[in-house]
């Protein structure tokens, strides 16, 4: 449904005015001229066709049809107001802003965090979902992890290696592939018919379970679904804890990856960046 509302502003005038019942006041409050604030509740009421005020030489009373207006647009500034706040974050001094995917939050940053906050004290970290790289255009994060391939995810952007499909499992699931409950991620260029054909098998292995990300993928394989064909990058912790274990050595190497930038403008952001590397060298596993 098409709404035609009046802009924020023109209500935002008439409801400070309204309870000021003088425009300096409402001008005051908002940060305005009191000729702007005049001629945007003027504008109001062209658009409504109705008189709001009563202009009188010291200040301004209510019409009846503005005492009828202000408590529903008083209502609904609030409900914005509620309905903003829960996204706001407070200040910006000391917010360091990470946009990437629930994967990568939950399998590689959640497990190391806790160490990078307290080798540095009084940052504070707003961790934003993102999945595909044209998410980060309106992300206005300081470190961006993009998922996709090097023309997509653009030029400034690092991979983050070692990171191979593999096919992975709980322990204890065994048997052939055929057999076997096999789960890949939808939306990705690769997947099990690739990895059939590295394997040199002669029929292209069926999966049965499809998941939207790679991350989604290794829960299901720890939790004991079946075999996932995942990012080695991700289920580097969950093979070195044994959760779960390679069904196979054969590794394929995948067109789209993970891949790590970081605004040159913020000094917590390139030490998140070096951080993120540097954990990424240090447990990386090259099942």
């Amino acid at each position: 449904m098409t709404r035609s509302l009046p802009p924020l502003t023109w209500l935002r005038s008439f409801e400070a005015s309204a309870r000021h019942l003088s425009f300096t006041a409402a001008a005051q409050e908002l940060g305005l001229t009191q000729s702007a604030i005049s001629q945007q509740v003027r504008s109001l009421e062209l658009r409504l066709r109705v008189q709001l005020f009563v202009r009188k030489p010291r200040g301004l009373a209510l019409t009846d049809d503005g005492r009828r207006l202000l408590p529903q647009i008083g209502a609904s500034l609030d409900q914005l107001d509620v309905a903003v706040s829960a996204f706001e974050t407070g200040s910006q001094s000391g917010l360091l802003t990470v946009a990437a995917s629930v994967s990568v939050v939950r399998w590689l940053i959640a497990p190391r965090l806790k160490a990078f906050l307290h080798d540095h004290p009084g940052l504070r970290i707003r961790l934003v979902g993102t999945i595909w790289p044209d998410e980060f255009s309106a992300s206005l994060a300081d470190v961006e992890i993009r998922f996709g391939s090097k023309q997509q995810v653009g030029r400034d952007a690092m991979r983050l290696m070692p990171d191979h499909l593999i096919p992975v499992s709980a322990p204890g699931i065994v048997g052939p592939l055929e057999e076997l409950t096999l789960i890949e991620a939808v939306g990705t260029s690769q997947g099990w018919r690739d990895w059939s054909h590295q394997e040199g098998m002669a029929d292209v292995l069926a999966p049965s379970v499809y998941v939207d990300s790679y991350g989604a993928a290794l829960d299901l394989a720890v939790n004991g679904t079946g075999v996932a064909l995942t990012s080695s990058l991700l289920a580097a912790d969950a093979l070195r804890d044994g959760r779960i274990v390679v069904v196979s050595e054969t590794r394929l190497s995948s067109a789209e990856g993970y891949f790590l930038a970081a605004s040159g403008r913020s000094e917590p952001a390139q030490a998140f960046a070096e951080w993120l590397k540097s954990q990424v060298a240090s447990h990386a596993t090259t099942a």
